[in-house]
């Protein structure tokens, strides 16, 4: 990833250049990861009694 490429990825997301030096590359990445899963329907969302049972 070239640093132009993480710069878009960042403000996508609304990180600025001044939360930079407080954030990792790997949790800015996380996080524009999750954001491109939030359309994503789920055919069944785990309850509690499914934790419990692992």
């Amino acid at each position: 990833m070239t640093t132009p490429l993480f710069l878009l990825r960042c403000f996508e997301i609304g990180i600025g250049v001044k939360d930079l030096d407080e954030l990792t590359i790997g949790l800015i990445l996380d996080v524009w990861r999750e954001r491109a899963n939030d359309s994503v329907e789920y055919r069944k969302v785990a309850t509690q009694e499914d934790f419990d049972k692992l």
